[in-house]
């Protein structure tokens, strides 16, 4: 039997979201540029899922651009606020995402972009303070702040209102990476005030290669890919029409059964930190693992061992599937830099479990007796 505890990689997908996108796979393949019935049937079904994702974040559907994936989102909202709308100062922090971390690094050496790195907890913890104290040192500047609404790899979530609140209250531009939370946390974009927002589909059982971004219609950027008005000329080639479709129905149904399906997560997460902390020695956790953090997410430190090294790769074996951070970084020998950035202990080995509605208590027992072969467990008193 094989388990899958590694959804915060990627999810299955879900067969309701399968199910919506298969006519776009076969009977109706028009062009949604076309203007003949064929064409106007897919522009409809493109519209749709528009709408199911402003819907889900409390915004215009007009906001809302269709893109290849939550990395083109991310490249697109740093770079075109550095070439548009003028940024000469990025805040961030050193636990994003790389697909975040290494476009600030380009446009740092493409545009001379000045970067400034937020001091984080042992938690992962932005520091709103050491923020507050560089916006008020870049008060004449022209600056972006960047931060993810939660960390992929350790779970650490981020008070998106109140960063909004800071950065709007200094009127500077926000972007934040809501990959992990999209359908896992609400976002009303009415409340919380951002410029840009990105997010992806096959992090909530939606299909790969499908993400969007969200524009404030206040921002006014050029386009990002040219050669076409696909997208209301903000990226030009012809449209994902499936991807689409399935982001859409996927963010619908991760939004009507929300509250069920975060419950029946929180309590295999908090069912898996029990047993471990029953069965094993010296277990403990990366991150923030409260009622605050992400739900899907528990990164294990396990105590220095001999085996630790081939302890995902035993997992493996047994057929349990966790990871030791992002998978965009897989086959990286430098380790996570996130567990680096909160100063984690090299010695210990970090696991990342995460998991999704479809995971059991039964799946998590089975986790649990295979470990006990791979790691040091308690002695009986």
């Amino acid at each position: 039997m094989k388990i899958y505890l590694d959804n915060a990689a990627t999810t299955p997908l879900s067969k309701e979201v399968l199910d919506e996108m298969m006519p776009f796979l076969t009977e109706h393949f028009g062009n949604p540029s076309a203007i003949h019935s064929f064409g106007r049937t897919t522009r409809s079904a493109i519209e749709k899922a528009r709408k199911q994702v402003a819907k889900a974040l409390h915004c215009s559907p007009s906001e809302i651009f269709f893109t290849s994936s939550g990395t083109e989102a991310n490249n697109m909202a740093i770079k075109r606020s550095v070439e548009d709308l003028g940024v000469t100062h990025i805040i961030t922090s050193p636990i994003e995402h790389h697909c975040v971390s290494h476009t600030v690094e380009y446009v740092e050496k493409a545009s001379g972009v000045k970067v400034h790195i937020l001091k984080v907890s042992e938690k992962g913890e932005m520091d709103f303070n050491h923020l507050s104290t560089l916006l008020e040192e870049l008060q004449s500047e022209k600056v972006l702040v960047t931060l993810m609404h939660a960390n992929n790899e350790i779970g650490t979530m981020l008070n998106l209102e109140k960063l909004a609140e800071i950065c709007n209250k200094e009127n500077v531009i926000l972007h934040t990476d809501t990959v992990q939370t999209i359908g896992h946390s609400p976002i009303d974009l009415q409340k919380i005030q951002v410029n840009f927002l990105s997010g992806s589909g096959h992090k909530l059982h939606g299909p790969k290669g499908i993400g969007f971004i969200y524009i404030n219609g206040k921002a006014s950027i050029n386009a990002f890919i040219h050669g076409g008005s696909q997208e209301r000329n903000m990226r030009a080639g012809t449209e994902n029409l499936y991807g689409i479709v399935g982001l859409g129905k996927a963010i619908e149904s991760a939004t009507e059964h929300f509250e069920a399906h975060r419950n029946h997560i929180l309590d295999l997460k908090k069912y898996m930190m029990m047993c471990l902390e029953e069965n094993f020695q010296d277990i403990r956790y990366n991150g923030d693992t409260s009622d605050h953090s992400l739900y899907t997410v528990l990164n294990v430190s396990f105590p220095p061992s001999e085996k630790n090294e081939m302890l995902l790769m035993n997992l493996d074996i047994a057929g349990i599937a966790a990871s030791g951070g992002s998978a965009c970084t897989s086959g990286a020998d430098a380790g996570s830099h996130v567990l680096n950035a909160i100063k984690a202990d090299p010695n210990r080995k970090g696991i990342r479990f995460s998991f999704s509605h479809m995971n059991t208590r039964e799946e998590i027992d089975l986790v649990i007796e295979k470990l006990k072969s791979m790691v040091a467990v308690k002695e009986l008193v």
